[in-house]
């Protein structure tokens, strides 16, 4: 049940859905079916934020979200999570019992909600925002996706400064690994640059390809994340983009993106066609063989590590991509 203040809240804090649209942006992009789909994700992210933001309970918001269809109920748990966690920077563990709870099958796009409240909290509050999640096998590990959403908003909503102007944040001690901060940050930067381009291979890579050379393989990473799980883009364009990464040297770096957007949506039990069109042109696999990769590169924690464990498996998939001839099918 929404409270007074929780009205107040969401009338402060709610970003409107204009306000998140590309339009609303000013991103250079023409409108289209394809783009208006893609435009849905941030506008339910929005959603499930104005759901988490002005809500006394955790029960009603997770009513709402079943409500959402299930290719973006994960984005509206985004929104949600981002709500939770900045309420919790006051005072609660709503962001624990909702990714524990209902929203278990969606932690992945939970975790990037956790970063765009870091995105909207000052520094020092940023070592509580993560919740205990030890009884999910991925914890820590893909607690990095929290600092890929932090980019990711950054980028999305000061694109003059974080894309044009390419800002590098400086590090944070996240998971014990300030070195990889701005790494994971750039991840999600090029998460950002997807949607800013609508999904057009094109322009997105040319965009990758203005950054300096140091941050290109992260911001190729992010754009195959992207392009697998929000879709976008015909199997034709797809395989241009692979192409295009290819030439560059990143067609690997591009793939690993895509095998953790698989992996995501598997995890959530709804995997769209689009995932799977991407799945076989960035990958060469389908949805259960890119799942098996996934599956068994994972790196083991060991704690000692100068590199995050995340980056373990990053790299451990990018091998096996390397070692792999991609066969494009090209479909439309």
């Amino acid at each position: 049940m929404a409270t007074p203040l929780g009205a107040l809240r969401r009338l402060v804090l709610a970003p409107s859905l204009h306000s998140v649209g590309f339009a609303g942006r000013k991103f250079p992009v023409t409108p289209t079916p394809a783009t208006a789909r893609l435009e849905m994700i941030p506008q339910s992210v929005v959603v499930g934020f104005e759901w988490g933001i002005e809500n006394r309970g955790i029960a009603e918001v997770e009513q709402r979200l079943a409500m959402v269809e299930p290719e973006m109920r994960g984005f509206a748990y985004e929104g949600a999570a981002m709500a939770f966690t900045v309420r919790d920077a006051v005072r609660g563990h709503r962001t624990r019992e909702l990714i524990l709870g209902s929203g278990r099958p969606h932690f992945f796009l939970a975790y990037i909600g956790i970063g765009f409240a870091m995105a909207r909290l000052p520094r020092p509050l940023w070592r509580n925002v993560l919740p205990d999640l030890s009884d999910i096998p991925f914890h820590p590990t893909m607690s990095w996706l929290a600092v890929d959403g932090y980019g990711f908003d950054r980028a999305y909503f000061d694109t003059a400064r974080w894309v044009d102007r390419q800002y590098r944040p400086a590090p944070y001690p996240w998971d014990g690994h300030p070195g990889y901060f701005p790494r994971a940050v750039d991840q999600g930067i090029g998460r950002a640059l997807w949607f800013i381009h609508g999904g057009r291979p094109p322009a997105v890579a040319a965009a990758v390809e203005r950054f300096t050379e140091d941050r290109r393989a992260d911001l190729w990473s992010g754009v195959g994340l992207a392009a697998t799980f929000a879709g976008g883009a015909t199997a034709k364009e797809l395989g241009g983009l692979r192409d295009t990464a290819a030439r560059a040297g990143y067609a690997a770096d591009l793939g690993v993106g895509a095998v953790f957007a698989v992996k995501a949506r598997h995890y959530a039990q709804f995997v769209p066609q689009h995932t799977l069109t991407a799945a076989l042109e960035l990958t060469g696999r389908g949805i259960e063989e890119a799942v098996d990769l996934a599956d068994r590169t994972e790196a083991e924690h060991t704690g000692t590590d100068p590199v995050p464990q995340y980056e373990l498996w990053r790299r451990n998939i990018r091998a096996q991509l390397l070692s792999a001839v991609v066969a494009p099918s090209h479909e439309e």
